[in-house]
């Protein structure tokens, strides 16, 4: 009897019967999308194409792109020896066998080191991030971010790392870590409108097995959020050494 290799997981693309049918259940009307004989309307079509769209941007660019903990831990460690950092390389919450650093942390803060030209960074802000005009308070976030550049003060970039290398089910607490930058994005957005104040927002995420086996609904809602403008751009696992150096540079120029 042959071997059969398992299936890869992948995110699909609906079909316009099964959109119909989950309008269905919901009660929900499909007249905007469909026309009655089943063919896609205008907005149909473009619903179908967003869909496509995403479903192969996940498939292609960003599975590839996702690390296990071995990987995350090759890369930390060629860059550690390369670029000798001084900045803060945090370890992990676990215990025991697992303890260790926090890898894809540690990336990103060798990396914004490595490209900032000597510029500040607040790499563990232990407050909120605030906004100031004139010398008087002007707003304060809701939640601390997981980095500022180049302090929490007046920043031009903020940051928000995901990384659950050691995460064995898909829990309330990883779900809720999307949804928390979609807050976060959602205030700066208000404070783009309302006060002319633009700052760079990113989401940094990694380990293949959580976002990839357990929680690629998720990843769905993450190039949303990045589609509807609540965050500028989203690094996948590699992707960070890959983008991240590019990126400092835009912070450097919009700082000076």
């Amino acid at each position: 009897m042959g071997y059969t290799l398992p299936r890869r997981k992948i995110v699909r693309v609906p079909t316009t019967a099964e959109i119909a049918a989950a309008y269905g259940r919901l009660g929900l009307s499909t007249a905007h999308l469909m026309h009655p004989g089943g063919l896609p309307t205008r907005v149909g079509k473009r619903l179908l194409s967003y869909l496509e769209y995403r479903a192969n941007v996940l498939n292609l660019h960003v599975e590839p792109r996702l690390m296990n903990v071995d990987r995350a831990r090759s890369v930390f460690s060629e860059l550690r020896d390369s670029l000798s950092p001084r900045c803060p390389l945090p370890m992990n919450k676990q215990r025991g066998e697992k303890r260790g650093p926090a890898y894809l942390t540690c990336i990103v803060n060798m990396l914004i080191e490595a490209h900032s030209r000597g510029h500040p960074c607040d790499y563990d802000p232990r407050s909120l991030t605030k906004f100031t005009r004139n010398n008087a308070p002007l707003r304060t976030l809701a939640r601390r971010v997981d980095g500022a550049f180049p302090s929490t003060i007046n920043p031009v970039a903020v940051w928000e790392i995901k990384e659950y290398y050691y995460t064995t089910t898909f829990g309330s607490r990883v779900a809720d870590g999307v949804y928390e930058t979609l807050l976060d994005g959602m205030e700066l957005a208000e404070l783009s409108t309302t006060e002319g104040v633009r700052v760079r927002h990113y989401l940094i995420v990694d380990s293949h097995y959580t976002w990839w086996e357990c929680g690629r609904s998720y990843l769905c809602r993450m190039v949303d959020m990045l589609h509807m403008g609540y965050v500028d751009e989203i690094l996948f696992g590699y992707e960070t050494v890959e983008r991240l150096p590019g990126i400092v540079q835009d912070w450097i120029e919009l700082a000076t």
